[in-house]
């Protein structure tokens, strides 16, 4: 399969290595520096363009591509206000586009346990909040897999009207609290805080090999398909 790398950061090289790793052709790495280079690309040089880039430039990527016929695997967080508008473009191009804020298999079991485990909260006398922690070159605040377990709590529960970034905490919002530190790829807590006791379950990523290998894997489900698909698309056919 001949993949299009759209962001050559630490995590475009590190998909990189697991696609040739998995036999795959890597057809162009795009940055900033040379993003002219994709209209050099003829329509069958690309199966699939996996883009992890920045807020900025995801929408832009993602529409060029799917103008172009090359399907899409994202996971660029912080710029979904245009989701709505990539999703028409895709279904009126007939073209596939995936996008998940988060790709590790790990994160998405984690996902589950979180809507699990904020049904069995609601109407109990815990006061809920969040904690995200990245590295510092990270651009957006909260992280898309913090608002990912926001809205599956906010779902679940009954007092919660929305999330809110502290310190601008609001009574009837889940407090998010987000920092940045160091080379942290990823950590995650979700905590329940009473005056009798605290629950609380967290996921804390070691690297960046299970985020590349999820956009990988769900670079191979995507070829051939058209529509817009998520994570749970793929794992209830990895679960059959």
């Amino acid at each position: 399969m001949n993949i299009l790398l759209l962001g050559y950061g630490k995590m475009g090289k590190t998909i990189e290595k697991i696609a040739v790793e998995r036999g795959h052709t890597i057809a162009g790495r795009i940055d900033v520096q040379n993003k002219s280079d994709m209209d050099g690309l003829q329509a069958g040089d690309v199966d699939v363009a996996i883009e992890f880039s920045s807020p900025e430039a995801a929408f832009g990527n993602i529409s060029y591509c799917l103008k172009r016929g090359w399907p899409v695997v994202s996971g660029t967080t912080g710029w979904l206000e245009h989701r709505s508008e990539v999703e028409a473009l895709c279904k009126e191009k007939g073209g596939a586009f995936f996008y998940a804020s988060n790709y590790s298999i790990g994160v998405n079991i984690f996902f589950r346990l979180n809507r699990l485990l904020a049904k069995l909260m609601n109407g109990q006398h815990y006061q809920t909040s969040m904690t995200e922690v990245h590295h510092i070159h990270k651009l957006d605040a909260p992280s898309g897999t913090a608002i990912t377990l926001a809205e599956g709590v906010i779902a679940e529960a009954g007092n919660l009207s929305g999330w809110k970034l502290e310190p601008d905490g609001q009574e009837g919002f889940l407090p998010i609290k987000a920092l940045r530190e160091g080379e942290v790829p990823g950590t995650h807590i979700v905590r329940y805080d009473s005056d009798v006791d605290t629950i609380e379950i967290s996921h804390i990523a070691h690297n960046r090999t299970g985020f590349a290998l999820g956009a990988v894997v769900s670079a191979e489900w995507l070829k051939g398909k058209s529509g817009v698909f998520g994570m749970d698309d793929l794992l209830k056919d990895l679960d059959q």
